[in-house]
């Protein structure tokens, strides 16, 4: 039976956040706690020198003020609010960021998404440059990044395969003045212990400065899922996963700069990683068609991935007007996985392995022109090289069948941007970039060969309708693009490990396939706040052609399975879609708000979205798995009376269908996340931070359906939540 829709209807949270939202953007525009000490001087007063305006900022200030004074959309996210919940991966703090949801189940990482987009609609970008292959941002720490920065239109320099936006993730950066920070911690889920700990060291050198993080892991991670397979007429197959999974990890990077004569810069950024995963678990299964059968089977998963990378940046003033940036990168990674599974009586289970490997090399070597014209103009032009070469070698012996694959991607952009003011009121951003990109790969079924290029035109426009004030309004005009991934592109075909059906078919790749291209629209409100809040509202719209989308089929006679008729899933440009939304954010501090108020930290954020795809019937053909919505409610206070700062968090995603063709549909269950944590200070160098993550776990449930062509099947999964604690020892030393 299909699982109920979700009906638009907005929860007491969402109450909440639009009563808040919608009261702060109707307060005045100088509203702020002051004291009685603050108030403006009496009459009798003696009269003193006017000094000019002298302002100090603390951090949250100053990544709030590069916010306002961005051009182009942008949020930046700065060291005290990545820290703030003493997260243990970089995808908890995303999580709770105006925009951005994480698949998957709480505390298990996934993909990345803004706007409810995924699959390549997000540009992920580490120091400004493409994140390298194979490697996700959410196995990096917390205490590796410097900044987030959250781009919501694309600009020429950042690139336009962002139809979502862009996330730059800046790794950290060395202050000489700063000690260095050392944090031990010990966590527990499930009943399962882990330790991880973390040191960021300060150069004090010269000429040479910068900073060296080392981040080492000992994970344990249990496991369970449990899926029902229930098909017409009446037949149930119901699969059990148990596992605990032990993950070995270090993670180091560094940011070294060298200063020499006349604006002479060498930026230096090697990052490593080493992760060694094993994974030792049981499989059952049991299926009521034709009499009750069970089969059961141990499973060995082991998995070791390696990454080395060195970007670097070469930056010299030409003249007093002109500067010039070179960038390169050279990388490489590795990864090796194996799974065994024995045991089985071979009645709905086989004995077998799989096994896959895959080495990629890639490289970049961008630069970048700046001149700053005498009429106030910003001119920047830069041109943009980048190749990836992969080697993979698989081989899935459950089915007698492997592939191997050599492919390889080259690509090169060009774009110019000029940044502007108009005048008091107006300034304005506009660009144009051209990209090309070529991918082929040969696999055991020959040569495959894919070419894209696209010119994107972009206008970002920022109105402030009284400059002494601090309202303004930001409008864009965007072209952006999707390009089809590798594996879109070139996959092996990849046999279902279950018996093959609708819901459980074969994958395989699509040479032909054309990147999505998609026209937006950007409309924003900002008021910042004297005290460092900002209240802003967004409103977005993205015409797409060409959308790519996985759809199932039946194929006779494939290469693969030569004489069979097998269910099959396959990429193909499907059609037309359009998606909007409205995203608002309130940051602020209570005492702003009401006078006498304690001061707590309020973080607040609600994002609207809708979708629709043309070739697919309604109702729910939505862009695939798109919510529609995702809010965030936190709050922080410091205790005046004793070292103490507690604070929390409450993510809300509602559940939502997606009709992802006339005979697919896909169910999301509703996640709710509750993150709490307080912080005692012995002294200005010591900390213990208790963090619980996932306070209420509830269970984490999606579905598939099927229905069409004679055939009806629907596939149900549901894993347990678990509660994470965390103590952590914070040092400066």
């Amino acid at each position: 039976m299909r699982p109920t829709l979700f009906q638009h209807t907005l929860h007491p949270l969402t109450h909440s956040l639009l009563l808040a939202g919608f009261v702060l953007f109707g307060l005045p525009e100088g509203a702020s706690a002051q004291s009685p000490a603050s108030a403006a001087p009496s009459a009798s007063a003696p009269a003193t020198a006017d000094l000019g305006q002298v302002e100090i900022r603390s951090n949250r200030n100053n990544d709030t003020e590069a916010r306002r004074q961005s051009s182009a959309s942008k949020i930046v996210i700065g060291r005290e609010e990545i820290e703030k919940q003493g997260d243990s991966t970089l995808g908890e703090v995303l999580k709770r960021l105006p925009g951005i949801t994480v698949q998957g189940a709480p505390g298990r990482g996934g993909a990345i998404r803004m706007r409810g987009l995924g699959g390549g609609y997000t540009q992920i970008l580490l120091d400004g440059e493409r994140v390298p292959p194979g490697f996700s941002i959410d196995s990096l720490t917390p205490e590796q990044v410097e900044k987030i920065e959250i781009m919501r239109a694309p600009t020429a320099e950042t690139g336009a395969r962002a139809i979502a936006g862009t996330i730059n993730i800046v790794l950290r950066e060395g202050q000489k003045a700063n000690p260095d920070d050392l944090k031990i911690t010990r966590s527990q889920e499930h009943g399962e212990g882990s330790t991880m700990a973390s040191w960021v060291h300060n150069l004090k050198t010269q000429p040479l400065s910068g900073t060296v993080t080392l981040s080492l892991m000992d994970q344990y991670r249990p496991d369970e899922s449990t899926s029902v397979i229930t098909s017409d007429p009446g037949s149930d197959r119901i699969r059990f996963n148990e596992s605990l999974g032990h993950r070995k990890a270090l993670h180091g990077n560094a940011r070294l700069l060298w200063k020499g004569e006349r604006g002479r810069t060498l930026t230096l950024t090697p990052f490593v990683v080493y992760s060694d995963y094993a994974s030792l678990g049981q499989v059952q299964i049991r299926e009521t068609e034709g009499g009750l059968r069970t089969d059961s089977a141990q499973t060995l998963n082991q998995s070791i991935f390696a990454m080395a990378r060195l970007n670097g940046q070469w930056s010299q003033r030409l003249s007093a007007d002109d500067r010039l940036e070179v960038r390169f990168g050279l990388g490489q990674s590795q990864y090796d996985y194996r799974l065994d599974q024995t045991g089985s009586a071979d009645v709905l289970l086989l004995n077998g392995f799989e096994t896959q490997n895959f080495v990629d090399r890639s490289g970049t070597l961008n630069g970048k022109w700046t001149r700053i014209m005498d009429n106030g103009h910003q001119i920047v032009s830069g041109l943009e090289l980048e190749g990836v070469r992969r080697v993979e070698e698989a081989n899935a012996a459950v089915d007698e069948d492997g592939g191997d694959i050599r492919a390889r991607t080259f690509r090169w952009a060009a774009y110019a941007q000029d940044e502007f003011k108009i005048n008091a009121n107006w300034s304005a951003y506009t660009g144009l970039r051209y990209e090309s990109i070529l991918t082929e790969g040969s696999d055991d079924q020959g040569l495959k060969s894919n070419t894209s290029s696209v010119w994107t035109p972009l206008l970002h426009a920022l109105w402030k309708p009284d400059p002494a004030k601090r309202d303004q309004v930001r409008m864009s005009l965007t072209r952006s693009y999707k390009t089809p991934t590798l594996y879109n592109l070139v996959a092996r075909p990849v046999p279902s490990r279950e018996a093959n059906s609708p819901t459980r078919p074969d994958r395989v790749g699509n040479p032909d396939l054309k990147p999505e291209m998609a026209t937006g629209i950007d409309v924003a409100f900002e008021r910042y706040l004297p005290g460092g809040g900002v209240l802003s509202a967004n409103v977005f719209h993205r015409q797409i052609s060409d959308l790519i989308r996985y759809t199932v089929a039946q194929r006779s006679n494939p290469l693969w399975a030569p004489g069979q008729v097998r269910w099959v899933s396959s990429p193909i440009n499907l059609g037309d879609a359009t998606t909007q939304g409205i995203e608002l954010e309130a940051k602020f501090r209570l005492d702003q708000v009401r006078a006498g108020a304690l001061p707590v930290d309020i973080r607040s954020n609600l994002s609207l979205f809708r979708s629709r795809v043309e070739q697919v019937p309604g109702p729910d053909n939505r862009l695939d798995q798109q919510p529609g919505m995702t809010a965030n409610l936190g709050a922080d206070y410091r205790v005046r009376s004793v070292p103490l700062t507690v604070g929390g968090n409450v993510n809300w995603n509602p559940d939502y269908d997606t009709r992802r063709s006339e005979q697919q549909w896909a169910y999301q269950g509703t996640k709710r996340v509750l993150d709490v944590y307080g912080q005692w200070r012995f002294s200005a160098a010591t900390a213990l931070r208790l963090t619980v993550s996932n306070l209420i776990p509830r269970d984490y449930l999606t579905s598939s359906i099927y229905s069409g062509n004679g055939v009806s099947e629907t596939s149900r999964y549901s894993s347990p939540g678990w509660r994470n604690v965390q103590l952590r020892l914070e040092m400066k030393i």
